[in-house]
């Protein structure tokens, strides 16, 4: 089985760390893939730097590939463009975002039409998708998968929230309005998995979410999590199991970070059930071997 992978993000955001590790991941399992990525983004050096073959993202080179490659994977909107005006092999487009497919209109409907599967990120996205046209029978759902970080040894009360970079739908005015009830210190991270393995509490709060891979990653290292009551993040997230969901108001926010502030007892065994979770149903080997299943049915 060979696999194209179009992605032509700008930046080394969930999505594209989810290419990287399918990418790995395939080839652990004999699966040969190609990445066509946006020459300079984080996500080519990333490839090229782990010895993936990796190319410059560009028609003519798609073109010439599709035909080379049993499939065409598509892991966002311009590689889905891209990779419905090509031909040569069938398409599975990864959606993992959250907002309505666009106004339905003649190039939107063929290129909705044009892909062979759909990889939705959660339900909550299937059901967009749904809601947008798409057929059902033609998605799969397929979580996103976190490697298992090393749990910190001694964390402290500091409350980590990932870094929005202005993104509007991300709730970092309203985390830090919480932490400063909470009477609690607040890091905007740029690097989650470094802070993460520090330890602390990851709140992470958002008007739109079509799953939330740094929860994933945050439970992984076994944080425990205080999470939006939107989207996706409540198929992550079981509150009160293995994390807490909040609806998206400062106090209501503010409280359940003062409740795991003041009972360990309870950080303790959310953090410990976060985990788990992690490891049993958003692992990496797990996102590969779905996706896999995947690519054998369109290839059926």
């Amino acid at each position: 089985m060979r696999i194209l992978h179009l992605d032509a993000g700008r930046e080394m955001r969930g999505g594209q760390w989810q290419v990287l590790r399918l990418v790995e991941g395939l080839a652990a399992a004999g699966v040969e893939s190609t990445l066509l990525a946006r020459k300079g983004a984080p996500l080519f050096s990333a490839a090229r730097k782990l010895g993936c073959p990796v190319e410059p993202l560009g028609f003519a080179r798609a073109l010439r590939l599709a035909r080379r490659h049993d499939l065409v994977h598509a892991h966002d909107a311009r590689g889905h463009t891209l990779g419905a005006i090509v031909r040569g092999a069938p398409l599975v487009v990864s959606r993992r975002v959250a907002f309505p497919i666009g106004a339905s209109g003649r190039a939107s409907g063929w290129k909705y039409g044009r892909a062979a599967r759909y990889l939705a990120v959660s339900e909550f996205v299937k059901s967009v998708l749904v809601a947008g046209g798409v057929a059902e029978e033609k998605i799969s759902v397929v979580y996103d998968g976190v490697p298992l970080l090393d749990a910190p040894p001694a964390p402290d009360l500091t409350v980590i929230a990932p870094a929005a970079g202005g993104d509007p739908k991300k709730g970092t005015p309203l985390a830090m309005q919480a932490t400063r009830l909470a009477g609690l210190d607040l890091n905007l991270s740029t690097g989650l998995e470094a802070d993460l393995r520090r330890g602390g509490i990851f709140l992470y709060l958002t008007h739109s979410e079509g799953l939330g891979s740094g929860v994933l990653l945050a439970m992984s290292a076994g944080a425990a999590v205080v999470a939006s009551r939107v989207g996706g993040l409540v198929e992550v997230v079981r509150d009160g199991e293995d994390g807490l969901l909040v609806d998206n108001e400062p106090a209501r926010v503010a409280d359940a970070l003062r409740r795991l502030r003041d009972d360990r007892g309870l950080r303790e065994r959310l953090a410990g059930a976060a985990r788990r979770t992690a490891r049993e149903r958003f692992s990496v080997e797990c996102m590969v071997r779905r996706t896999m299943e995947v690519y054998r049915t369109v290839l059926t």
